[in-house]
């Protein structure tokens, strides 16, 4: 029985496929063959020859062969010359006059669709219709079907879907209700390009249906928790050559919070250590509101010791754009009673800070564009000699990175920072800066100064997406109140930097002095480093 039903709808489905009719359509200029399944599909694409600018397609003749009816068709020249006539509302909408003649109706058609899409009309048609000739130059009439203006109405994640909810309600702030056009799905992926905890494993995907736009982001979880080691060779102060280098570990995203945890760890060739805890939840109780809690310890050698508690709560502006308040609990001890260009203090303040980080296009370079604006307002007190005052602190750094042509870029640095009162400082109080992160040329934290500002111009040459070398020069200035020093110094160097499996390994070799002072090859710094990502 089941054989014989087989049987049966084997039969019918060829009956049904004998009668269905198919239609040929062939261009007799060289015999191209088009099988279309019916009469209107034949229409269609005879109408499709007279809109691309083939305004004289003639039908042949027609012939029928049992189910299959053959349509012979000659194209004519193909008119992309032509004076057009749109509509006012067209015109005004493209910025067309209403009557004009165009060398290229194809170029105009895609322009004027062009501007449609980048209102939200996803689905326009730009339709042509020829009117006839006159000088013989074709009259065509454009006219635009726009369809439904499009807007982003919903994001679907795909892939890695554990990010946090004030993630997604900040995308959907962003872009949510705006127009569907190639501007903001641009806007959006540049958003989501080196994003510290995410990868897009492709451009964001969009479904239309009848009622709304819904765009899909295909994310992927990022190796985002870091290991990164650097060893320095140089003399110290004494001209002895000695080791340096510094740990930096960052744990990231381990709960899907976007959350990391720092730890730091340097030590310079005058003997100085510096040990950094930092912790950053960027999204509390789901709100916009983060939270950055950081423990500072210096100690110079045996001479003194500085800990600094800089609790801070900070507001997201946007994706790039943070605003916050911290407190700031600063203690110092002098440890050596011979060392008596410090003193014991406690301080207490509160702080403002701004940071705006920008990704960059580059995975070899950490940030396209980044700036940071600090600025405290300080209660100190000197312990021994029972005085207090009022201090403040600014900071402001800023670092660009340019595309100048082909492979070739430039990043320009740039940092100032004030520690400003009535009364004199002492040595452990006062601000350090010097060494790889910032003036190069220098021993790390070697140089304690009240005031002080350089900037960087580095040149950098790409090799693919594995390597890049660079050259750099350093200028700045600084002030030493209490030792009444204000000199102008400067740096240089080079160094490769490429990728290795273990992660991203950096050369660098540097040397400066002050403006009036020779340089001195025994003063070369020599630092390598390695940044592994897990």
């Amino acid at each position: 029985m089941k054989i014989s039903c087989s049987i049966l709808l084997l039969l019918f489905c060829v009956l049904f496929k004998a009668q269905q009719k198919n239609y040929q359509l062939i261009d007799v200029e060289n015999n191209q063959k088009t099988v279309v399944k019916d009469s209107l599909s034949a229409v269609k694409f005879l109408d499709s020859l007279s809109q691309n600018n083939y305004f004289f397609t003639e039908v042949k003749k027609v012939e029928k062969k049992e189910n299959i009816t053959e349509i012979y068709f000659h194209k004519g020249k193909n008119f992309n010359q032509a004076q057009v006539t749109v509509p006012a509302e067209v015109a005004t909408f493209s910025q067309l006059k209403t009557e004009f003649f165009t060398k290229n109706v194809d170029s105009l058609k895609k322009t004027i669709n062009e501007k449609y899409r980048n209102q939200g009309y996803a689905f326009n048609r730009v339709k042509s219709k020829f009117s006839g000739m006159k000088n013989s130059i074709p009259q065509i009439e454009i006219s635009v079907i726009k369809g439904n203006q499009r807007k982003i109405d919903a994001f679907v994640i795909k892939g890695y879907e554990k990010v946090p909810v004030r993630f997604i309600k900040n995308l959907k702030k962003e872009f949510q209700g705006k127009r569907y056009d190639d501007k903001n799905l641009v806007a959006i992926n540049q958003s989501l390009q080196n994003h510290p905890f995410l990868l897009l494993d492709k451009p964001p995907q969009t479904l239309f249906t009848k009622d709304s736009t819904q765009v899909f982001l295909f994310l992927r979880k990022k190796k985002s928790n870091s290991f990164d080691g650097v060893i320095g060779f140089g003399n110290d102060k004494t001209n002895k050559f000695t080791f340096n280098g510094s740990l930096n570990i960052n744990f990231r995203n381990i709960f899907n919070r976007f959350e990391t945890v720092n730890v730091f760890w340097q030590r310079n060739p005058d003997k100085g250590q510096t040990f950094d805890l930092q912790t950053d939840i960027p999204y509390l109780f789901k709100s916009n509101l983060g939270t950055n809690i950081n423990v500072n310890i210096y100690r110079q050698d045996s001479t003194f010791a500085t800990v600094k508690f800089l609790p801070s709560i900070y507001l997201h502006l946007s994706s790039r754009q943070k605003i916050g308040i911290r407190g700031r609990f600063e203690t110092s001890a002098i440890i050596d009673t011979l060392y008596t260009q410090g003193k014991d203090f406690t301080k207490q303040g509160i702080g403002l800070w701004y940071e705006f980080t920008e990704p960059s296009e580059i995975g070899l370079f950490l940030h396209k564009t980044k700036i940071r604006a600090e600025a405290d307002y300080i209660s100190t007190n000197y312990s021994k000699e029972n005085a207090s005052v009022i201090q403040n602190n600014f900071l402001f750094s800023a670092e660009r990175n340019f595309h100048i042509a082909g492979n070739n870029y430039l990043n320009l640095r740039g940092e100032t920072a004030l520690l400003n009162s009535k009364n004199e400082f002492v040595a452990n109080e006062l601000l350090r800066f010097g060494g790889w992160n910032s003036f190069r040329g220098f021993n790390e934290n070697s140089i304690y100064a009240n005031l002080y500002y350089y900037t960087t111009a580095e040149y950098r040459y790409l090799v693919g997406e594995q390597a890049f070398f660079d050259v750099f020069g350093q200028y700045g200035e600084f002030n030493n109140k209490s030792l009444q020093l204000k000199p102008k110094i400067y740096s240089f160097g080079l160094g490769f930097n490429f990728v290795l499996p273990i992660g991203l390994m950096s050369f660098q070799l540097s040397n400066g002095s002050e403006f009036g002072n020779s340089i001195k090859f025994a003063d070369t710094k020599i630092h390598w480093g390695i940044l592994s990502r897990f």
